[in-house]
């Protein structure tokens, strides 16, 4: 769901701007007050995990389109709301400039699209107000809390999804786009994000079974009900989750669909495999074009050094695994630096007196 910045005028991208940047100095605020140095080796890697499955497109079978995870829903299920949505920043800042996935000038709007619906409505709505329920079975109840976590989890990816197309198809008429009829778009937009949205909830709550099953006060909403028969140490479970990320940018990612993902399907369609031509635009020449979008452009062709997660001018696979990799260690790191540097989660001296 990665918006380029032909699809928005420079007015709707700045506002866009503002209200992203609003929400994550809310965060910034949020996160600053915790005192829980611990998360840290966490919101690394599991930013780092969440990197690494955007790369994968999965197939939406009879569409020909494919779709891949937006992940905000699972960080904020792991780190909270606030923390979730500056790693899903950092994720996003990331794929714009290293590797020219979502325009730079709709980067605002891509954070709002992709992070601000799943980090904050889907755990806000979702999440905590389904984990915390008495639904199914007392609390504490094993099958009663994977029950929950699947429920929890498919909805919530659902319902963050569809306000995420939602919002797409709003800025691009506020845009004046004018070759995206709001009604047309609409139509497309949704029912492919509601498949997407369908698979990443059983994407996410398999992750979350396995914290859960292993050490449960992980996720956000146990903290108060965790089991403290741990199967796991924090530390083995942190492990395990980079391991799997290295894994899936650096190998699984080489089995990706090569479809397009629901955007660029409603947009160009896919008739070279068969398919309708939806929108029909025209992939060289559409949308809107601006003296900061040229700009924006501009900058990402200067720091995109893997463009499409890809070597520049070459089709060989290994450029997609470095990416994979190189990428999920760039996210990683930068969101650990961001964090300890910035006093997130500090401890907090207590002086007897």
């Amino acid at each position: 769901m990665h918006m380029a910045d032909a699809l928005l005028a420079p007015a709707v991208a700045a506002t866009m701007y503002v209200a992203s940047g609003s929400a994550a100095g809310v965060s910034v605020n949020k996160i600053r007050k915790e005192d829980n140095t611990s998360k840290l080796p966490t919101m690394a890697v599991t930013a780092a995990l969440v990197f690494a499955g955007q790369m994968i497109n999965y197939t939406i079978p009879g569409t020909g389109s494919s779709g891949h995870i937006c992940g905000g829903f699972l960080l904020s299920a792991l780190l909270g709301p606030f923390a979730g949505f500056l790693s899903m920043i950092v994720i996003l800042l990331i794929q714009c400039l290293f590797f020219a996935d979502g325009g730079l000038m709709a980067l605002g709007a891509n954070i709002w699209n992709m992070g601000f619906y799943g980090c904050f409505v889907g755990y806000y709505l979702v999440f905590m107000p389904l984990m915390r329920s008495k639904l199914f079975a007392k609390a504490g109840d094993k099958n009663s809390e994977r029950i929950k976590i699947i429920l929890a989890s498919i909805l919530g990816c659902v319902l963050t999804l569809q306000l995420g197309a939602f919002s797409v198809v709003l800025e691009t008429k506020a845009s004046g786009i004018t070759e995206l009829p709001f009604g047309a778009f609409a139509a497309l937009m949704q029912p492919i994000h509601l498949a997407i949205g369908l698979v990443e909830g059983l994407v996410t709550s398999a992750v979350l079974i396995f914290v859960h099953e292993t050490r449960p006060e992980m996720i956000e909403s146990l903290n108060e009900t965790g089991n403290a028969n741990n199967k796991l140490s924090v530390k083995t479970v942190v492990i395990i989750l980079a391991v799997v990320a290295l894994f899936i940018g650096g190998f699984f990612s080489l089995f990706a669909s090569s479809n397009p993902d629901g955007l660029e399907w409603a947009l160009f369609g896919n008739e070279e495999s068969g398919y309708s031509a939806n929108m029909g635009l025209d992939e060289e020449n559409y949308g809107n074009s601006s003296t900061i979008s040229d700009t924006a452009a501009g900058i990402q062709e200067k720091t995109a050094f893997l463009p499409d997660y890809a070597f520049s001018g070459s089709d060989s696979a290994a450029g997609t695994s470095v990416s994979g990799i190189i990428g999920s260690v760039i996210v990683a790191g930068i969101v650990f630096i961001i964090s300890f540097a910035g006093g997130f989660f500090r401890k907090n001296k207590k002086i007897n007196g």
